[in-house]
């Protein structure tokens, strides 16, 4: 059984849910999504995504019409497998159509973009074997992408991210996806330990040290 965190983007809070592995993930319509989809090869008992990811989950799978093959969907930073700031790691992205032929790739790449459910759909050209979507948020804080900045009151799956990398790194502050003052400590002390400006804030420069640093460290 697997305690999964959902961000409400709705009303701006923390949901938890206790599912087995073969039950659907929480807002999924119709048993489309199951929690071991959702999981694919992450060995973590604790899981994050957001309602307006699992929104677009159903968008498009509805406008799809029929099974799709899910290869990779989250993992915890620590774990690795992605780039340092993969929206995996957020619990908002999917690769799909590994079990499809080149044509079939094709065709389902349009679908996602054509039904307007996600917020990035990666060219062919990036991921040949498999199509990622993801509905990342925000505006990045590095101009290459990636996360958007954090601070005081910012809340879900990102400060998820940024509370899991800097656990792993040995500052404990526990994972609720608030950023209040306990985090905020965390932050500059790591910030001061790593030369940082610090701001109590995290913007490209933390992050690309933080996650450069966690990323798949174990």
């Amino acid at each position: 059984m697997a305690l999964i965190l959902v961000y409400n983007n709705a009303n701006n809070k923390m949901e938890r849910y206790y599912r087995e592995e073969w039950e659907p993930m929480p807002y999924n319509i119709g048993g489309t999504l199951k929690v071991g989809e959702f999981r694919g090869s992450s060995k973590s008992n604790i899981l994050w995504t957001d309602r307006r990811a699992m929104n677009s989950w159903n968008i498009f799978r509805n406008f799809w019409g029929s099974p799709v093959f899910v290869g990779y969907a989250f993992r915890r930073i620590w774990e690795g497998g992605h780039t340092p700031q993969s929206q995996h790691y957020a619990g908002v992205a999917f690769d799909l159509g590994h079990t499809l032929t080149a044509t079939q790739r094709i065709q389902l790449r349009n679908a996602a973009r054509n039904s307007g459910a996600w917020s990035y759909v990666e060219p062919a050209s990036l991921t040949p074997g498999w199509v990622h979507v993801d509905d990342r948020q925000g505006v990045p804080a590095c101009s290459a992408g990636g996360f958007p900045a954090l601070s005081i009151g910012s809340k879900g799956v990102y400060v998820l991210i940024l509370q899991d990398a800097l656990n792993a790194l040995g500052y404990t502050i526990g994972l609720d996806g608030n950023y209040g003052i306990n985090t905020s400590y965390a932050v500059r002390n790591f910030q001061r330990a790593q030369g940082l400006t610090n701001l109590g804030s995290v913007n490209c420069a933390t992050w690309v040290r933080l996650t450069t640093l966690a990323n798949g460290i174990g």
